[in-house]
C-alpha cells in the first residue's frame, strides 16, 4: 500500500511564488474487526492511520488493549479491502467482550480520550517489569534520536508523520515504524515484535518521535518495555502510570542531551 501521495502546491520562497510537487503521508481510516469461526466479524475500532503494516497494527491493538495476549490464540489476518481488517480467533479462543467497548473510534492524534477510557486502561493488570533492568549508558541514550530520524522514510519525504523504534540495551535498532499517529506507530511495533514471539520486551527500550502520552506509556508497559524514551515532553499522567509500572521515562532526548523523568536508576552516567 501506498503511504504518499503527490500534491500540487505553490511554493513562496526567496521573493517568488512558484508551482511544485510535494508528498504528504496518507492519513485514511482502518476498520479493524474480531471474528471467531463461525460468527460474524464484529468492529471494534476504527483508527486513522498511514497505510501499510496493517496486520502489525490490528495485531498490536488488541495486545495493546489487552484483548489477545498470545499469537497462538489468532487462527489468521485478512485484509477485506484497503481500509478493513479482520482478525479471526484460533478455534476455542474466548475474549473478554466488555474490553472491547473501552472506545470505538480513535483519532490518528487522541488515541484513549476521556475518563471512561483512562480508568478502563488504569484497571487493567499490567505485566511485572524487573527492577533496575537493563542498565543503559547515559552517553547511549544521546544517539537514539540520531539513529532513529536516519530511518525515517516516510518522515524524510513528507515530514508529516511519527515513528517509534525498538532499540535493545546495547543501542542496536531491532524494528521500527511510522504512521501519522504515534500511538498507532507503537501499535505497529509491537504486534511486529508480538507476531515474531519477542515479548516480554525487557531488555529493550522504545524511542518516539513526539512526546509520551498516557497511553504510549501503557502500551510499552503491556510488552514489557522497561525505558521509555521520547524525543518530546512526558504529561504527568504518564509520570504517574511509569511509576506504577516501574518505567523509566527519558524526555526531550535531543541535540546530545535529555531529562529523565523516573527510574533514573537504569540510566547510567
Amino acid at each position: 500500500m501506498k503511504s504518499t501521495t503527490s500534491f500540487t502546491i505553490h511554493r513562496y520562497q526567496q521573493n517568488q511564488l512558484t508551482t511544485t510537487d510535494d508528498l504528504l503521508a496518507i492519513e485514511e481510516p482502518l476498520e479493524i474487526q474480531l471474528a471467531s469461526s463461525g460468527q460474524l466479524p464484529r468492529s471494534i475500532s476504527i483508527t486513522m492511520r498511514t497505510p501499510g503494516q496493517d496486520e502489525h497494527l490490528a495485531v498490536g491493538f488488541l495486545f495493546t488493549e489487552g484483548i489477545l495476549h498470545e499469537p497462538s490464540q489468532i487462527e489468521r489476518v485478512q485484509m477485506t479491502d484497503e481500509n478493513v481488517i479482520q482478525v479471526y480467533l484460533a478455534e476455542g479462543v474466548t475474549v473478554d467482550t466488555q474490553r472491547l467497548e473501552r472506545h470505538f473510534y480513535t483519532s490518528s492524534s487522541c488515541g484513549v480520550c476521556g475518563k471512561t477510557s483512562i480508568e478502563a486502561v488504569r484497571t487493567q493488570s499490567l505485566p511485572t517489569i524487573p527492577p533496575g533492568e537493563p542498565g543503559i549508558a547515559a552517553a547511549l541514550i544521546t544517539g537514539l534520536s540520531d539513529k532513529l530520524r536516519q530511518q525515517q522514510q516516510v518522515f524524510a519525504q513528507t515530514g508529516g508523520i511519527h515513528a517509534a523504534g525498538l532499540f535493545n540495551h546495547q543501542g542496536q535498532l531491532m524494528a521500527l515504524q511510522e504512521d501519522v499517529g504515534r500511538h498507532n506507530a507503537v501499535d505497529k511495533l509491537i504486534g511486529q515484535a508480538f507476531s515474531a514471539g519477542w515479548l516480554p520486551l525487557h531488555q529493550h527500550l522504545i524511542m518516539v518521535s513526539g512526546r509520551a502520552s498516557f497511553e504510549l506509556v501503557q502500551k510499552a508497559a503491556m510488552a514489557g518495555i522497561p525505558i521509555l524514551v521520547a524525543v518530546g515532553a512526558p504529561s504527568s499522567l504518564a509520570i504517574e502510570l511509569a511509576n506504577e509500572a516501574n518505567m523509566t521515562i527519558v524526555g526531550f532526548a535531543r541535540h546530545q542531551q535529555f531529562n529523565i523523568y523516573c527510574g533514573a536508576e537504569r540510566i547510567l552516567a
